[in-house]
């Protein structure tokens, strides 16, 4: 498998990245883990305009989703178009999500998107065995699990610290976990993880690899959040950039 990061932001896009996008290669298919605001041009840069083969929504905050409802134009109206749906697997509100962010009254993007419903399970993909649990997040929220030849990447998704994302990321080759929250900080609870628990999160679960995301520039620090997640992991780690690839 390959991870290409196209957005790595948390909650809003930073001076130097889009929102969370990410997208996994195996097998001439690519799979769009979230599509948030800024990343469609980030996909453009990094693999294509047309690139995804699917793509898969962790939930249905605007940071995550709203380039999905951009996308529409894309698939609708190009000149040698309209394209086929895509498959989009996403939680069970995305229709009506995306049809309203698009805008248009009485509007459906059903002629653009196929719509499977997520739940904790597993289920393929593409090439992908893809798992999907529930993670502890204020809105119905998934943690992904991809396994593909042997290897495996899980993604948190946005989550607080829970037994869901441990099963997730057990021995995962790579975890791209988020880390929005500074430790020592009056954080609001059942939201998000700090670097602290990112690394406890990855050192329990015995991963590999552990790549940061989701910090949120304006309110964080890079420096502190690495340190504190180094202090509880003592694996390879990183944050993750606008264009960085990995081979897992």
């Amino acid at each position: 498998m390959r991870l290409t990061v196209l957005g790595c932001a948390g909650s809003f896009p930073g001076p130097e990245s889009p929102c969370s996008a990410y997208l996994i290669e195996a097998e001439d298919f690519r799979l769009l883990v979230d599509f948030g605001p800024g990343s469609l041009s980030t996909l453009q840069r990094y693999a294509g305009l047309h690139a995804p083969d699917a793509i898969l929504l962790t939930h249905l905050h605007c940071d995550h989703i709203l380039d999905a409802a951009s996308y529409v134009v894309v698939r609708r109206y190009a000149p040698d178009g309209p394209y086929p749906p895509l498959p989009v697997y996403a939680p069970a509100g995305a229709p009506e999500r995306l049809a309203t962010a698009y805008g248009q009254e009485d509007s459906s993007v059903e002629d653009v998107y196929q719509f499977y419903a997520l739940q904790p399970g597993t289920f393929p993909i593409g090439p992908f065995t893809v798992t999907v649990d529930r993670v502890l997040h204020p809105v119905e929220t998934y943690g992904v699990r991809l396994e593909h030849g042997g290897r495996v990447l899980c993604y948190s998704g946005d989550t607080a610290p829970c037994e869901a994302l441990l099963r997730l990321a057990q021995n995962a080759d790579a975890f791209l976990c988020e880390a929005s929250y500074l430790d020592g900080v009056d954080n609001p609870p059942d939201l998000h993880l700090t670097g602290r628990e990112a690394g406890e999160a990855a050192a329990k679960a015995g991963v590999g690899r552990l790549l940061l995301t989701h910090l949120v520039a304006a309110w964080g620090s890079e420096a502190h959040t690495v340190a504190s997640a180094s202090a509880a992991y003592a694996g390879p780690l990183e944050v993750v950039r606008p264009g960085a690839s990995y081979d897992i």
